[in-house]
């Protein structure tokens, strides 16, 4: 089933930033400005890399599949196939770049079927459904980062490969392992790179999603915006797609 809700990015609600770390990230971010797009300015001395380079953007739509009541859980596999990948996002704040400790990293996304728990079949695949596989989120650490194991995600009709990803803060865990309250700050997108998309797609078990792929750059919400519109670094972790990457980035968010 196609995002059609997000045919039209959503505006503005809150102000947010992605903080590119590392040499590569920061490329991308500084090459991602546009000419109408706010400056980017010198993160100083910020504590979370050194000469970041912090970019404002715009927040994505949380589309179609967002289910509430998630665990709280590092690993959000549930024994799903497909490729690892080892997620480390870092939360900041925009103003200071200070880290944020104790935010709830949420993601969710497609298996390598392309198909959402929950709502199994709307990409014309048959599965057992569970509800939860491929969701949850874990609380930043005292550096602000989140560590989130699960598989490079498979993609579904209209749609380019993503993930989705909201930041909370104050939550209160619950007995069942999930969370409640707190406050939203960010709502996004996390976007991969289409050469490795492509290698990850043509082998087992991608190769068995009979649904047409649509590019990075044919996909109607990535903006081609790099590490500020959420594309992630990606570093193999092996000497073949099979062995998994690992994925990096910084969500900057207006606390």
């Amino acid at each position: 089933m196609t995002d059609t809700s997000k045919a039209t990015p959503t505006a503005i609600g809150r102000r947010t930033v992605l903080i590119a770390t590392g040499a590569t990230a920061a490329t991308l971010a500084v090459a991602a400005a546009a000419p109408e797009a706010p400056t980017a300015e010198a993160a100083g001395t910020a504590p979370v890399a050194a000469a970041a380079v912090c970019t404002l953007t715009k927040e994505m739509t949380e589309g179609p599949y967002y289910l509430d009541g998630q665990y709280v859980r590092s690993d959000i596999t549930e024994g799903k196939t497909g490729f690892p990948l080892k997620l480390a996002l870092t939360v900041v704040d925009d103003d200071t770049c200070a880290v944020i400790p104790n935010a709830l990293v949420e993601i969710w996304h497609a298996d390598v079927l392309g198909e959402y728990s929950g709502f199994v079949g709307n990409n014309g695949h048959n599965e057992p459904d569970s509800g939860t596989f491929l969701r949850g989120g874990v609380l930043t650490d005292s550096s602000g980062v989140a560590n989130i194991t699960t598989v490079y995600p498979g993609w579904y009709r209209g749609r380019c490969v993503h993930i989705h990803v909201k930041v909370h803060t104050n939550v209160t865990l619950t007995s069942d392992g999930s969370f409640t309250g707190g406050q939203e700050l960010h709502t996004g997108q996390l976007f991969f790179n289409e050469t490795i998309t492509a290698r990850v797609g043509a082998l087992s078990p991608y190769s068995a999603n009979t649904v047409t792929r649509t590019t990075l750059a044919q996909d109607s919400i990535y903006d081609d915006g790099g590490a500020a519109s959420g594309l992630l670094t990606l570093t193999a972790l092996g000497g073949s797609p099979s062995a998994g990457y690992a994925g990096t980035l910084t969500l900057g968010v207006e606390s």
